[in-house]
């Protein structure tokens, strides 16, 4: 039986030894904290401060989210970012789906330690994306997304249909985000479902062209689908991504240095729509 949808946002407090570490956690589109929630409580759970904010037009009615901008939600994701950042030594960076375009938006703009990254979203390979500025204005939204989970009776309490308007907002997003890739310095993580219906392999393929100076380190996930911080490897997710900081932190990340060898699981997937 599922668990009820929590769509309020997380905050804690640093609670750990040594230097102080925050981590900034985004859901994804059409979704709200619920999905990642256990994740920013295990983050927490392991002595970290953490922000994890419900971006605007979430949480709330897909018709809501038709009258948001890509830039609110930006802005929403930066702010807890910034949060971290008055209060913390290191902050990091991590999101799900289209809240890693938005990790991965801010390590290209801010002084990040690290990024952590589930299922990354960076392109829509559906053929309608092009004309979504149009398509807008006639048609109003298309079934929902939600839900690519293998675990059963597991609802990640997302929106029923998706606004064409915000999918418009989004595309736009991928696209401005991809072009600041190559400004990130410090080290990537992602986590990557080997079988993925809604983030296809071209969004990692951008990844990969767009690092050009960070160590990019792609785990797979063999048990797991889209919304894997609710699936069967979230707990490998969880350990991980505290394993990664961890590492990260005693030596820091040096902006500018040259480009380690990558470490690649080189998953595959089948085509998927971008979320």
């Amino acid at each position: 039986m599922s668990i009820a949808a929590d769509h309020s946002p997380f905050s804690s407090p640093f609670t750990g030894d040594g230097p102080s570490i925050g981590v900034a956690v985004s859901h994804g589109f059409t979704g709200s904290p619920h999905g990642v929630r256990a994740w920013a409580q295990s983050l927490a759970d392991a002595g970290f401060a953490v922000r994890m904010p419900l971006l605007p037009g979430h949480g709330t009615s897909w018709q809501e989210l038709a009258r948001t901008r890509w830039q609110e939600w930006y802005s929403a994701y930066d702010k807890a970012y910034l949060e971290l950042e008055s209060e913390c030594d290191h902050v990091f960076t991590a999101g799900l789906s289209m809240g890693g375009a938005l990790a991965l938006r801010v390590a290209a703009l801010r002084p990040v330690a690290g990024t952590i990254v589930v299922n990354p979203g960076l392109v829509i390979d559906d053929p309608r994306a092009p004309l979504a500025g149009i398509l807008k204005l006639v048609l109003k939204s298309t079934p929902a997304i939600a839900n690519d989970i293998l675990k059963p009776d597991t609802d990640e309490g997302a929106y029923p249909r998706t606004p064409v308007a915000a999918a418009h907002e989004l595309n736009k997003m991928f696209k401005d985000t991809r072009r600041l890739l190559p400004q990130i310095t410090a080290p990537v993580r992602v986590f990557r479902s080997t079988v993925d219906h809604v983030v296809s392999d071209s969004s990692i393929v951008a990844l990969r062209r767009g690092l050009t100076h960070a160590r990019l380190e792609l785990s797979a996930l063999e048990n797991s689908y889209h919304v894997a911080t609710l699936d069967n490897d979230a707990a490998e997710i969880f350990s991980g991504t505290a394993d990664f900081i961890r590492a990260v932190v005693p030596g820091g990340p040096v902006p500018g240095a040259p480009v380690p060898g990558n470490v690649d699981a080189s998953p595959a997937s089948p085509e998927g729509h971008g979320r």
